[in-house]
């Protein structure tokens, strides 16, 4: 005999619906929002740190502070609520961050100048990725995480070498400019190194001596190919992930148009749109 679903069931039923259900009119329209409440709490955050719009309306921008983050405590009670596994929501990434997101308001209650913390509230903006299911941006999506995993190791090597030629170039120029040329300590002069290598130059510390300009001149240069090498890496593992598989998993041409070079699990053509 099936059983009667009561009152409470029911409204866990549409909740779920409503807050989980982004193929629903109702789930993305819910999505939409939420992602328009988020972008609107970080831009009154934002404002808050203006001290003449701050002065002016100050009291409008807490109130409305307050009303979003009311909204969200309720989206997330509602969120745990509506699952049958809610430690496992919890627990999750976006869990977390929508915990946090509620957080910093109530704490601005004890502590003063916690609410400024709100702004983590713009990590929920990823969530328009989970909402856009469109089957190019999944694709794509999962070709840039494989590339990222696969050249970890270079980056790390690569971040490790750079590291060593900064505490040694570093070095070198604290021995031949000294303190009359601003490289007071070690620690200072490579951070001079580092911003020079990544081509920043704040200019608040500069090379006196000519042999301090000449090594200076070479670690600009380098700076512009030392750009390009983590691009590189990672734009080349990005290539080569689709041409690890075999041609007969990696295409999957469209039957509308005829475009080529779909995944081979793709339901959708990325050029046109239309269901393969």
């Amino acid at each position: 005999m099936q059983r009667i679903k009561s009152k409470f069931d029911a409204f866990r039923q549409k909740t779920n619906i409503v807050i989980y259900g982004t193929n629903t009119v109702s789930g993305r329209l819910f999505d939409l929002v939420l992602l328009g409440v988020i972008l609107l709490s970080v831009i009154i955050v934002m404002l808050e740190t203006v001290k003449g719009f701050d002065i002016k309306y100050h009291h409008e921008l807490i109130i409305l502070e307050w009303v979003i983050t009311v909204f969200f405590t309720l989206e997330y009670i509602l969120r745990i609520i509506s699952i049958q596994k809610p430690w496992k929501y919890i627990f999750s990434f976006y869990g977390i961050i929508d915990l946090i997101a509620t957080l910093p308001m109530y704490f601005s209650l004890f502590f003063a100048g916690t609410s400024i913390l709100t702004v983590v509230r713009a990590l929920r903006l990823l969530r328009l990725f989970k909402i856009l299911k469109h089957p190019q941006f999944s694709s794509q999506s999962t070709h840039l995480k494989e590339a990222l995993i696969a050249s970890r190791g270079k980056i790390l090597i690569f971040i490790y070498f750079m590291l060593i030629s900064s505490i040694i170039i570093g070095s070198v120029m604290y021995v031949i400019e000294g303190e009359e040329g601003g490289f007071t300590s070690i620690p200072i002069s490579i951070y001079w190194t580092i911003v020079t290598l990544t081509t920043v130059g704040y200019g608040d510390i500069s090379p006196i001596t000519p042999l301090g300009q000449a090594i200076a001149s070479v670690v600009m240069i380098m700076g512009y190919g030392i750009i390009a090498v983590p691009t590189g890496i990672v734009s080349a593992e990005f290539a080569n992930s689709n041409r690890k598989k075999p041609r007969s998993e990696r295409i999957n041409p469209c039957n509308e148009c005829g475009t080529e070079g779909h995944e081979f699990n793709a339901k959708y053509c990325f050029h046109c749109g239309a269901e393969l």
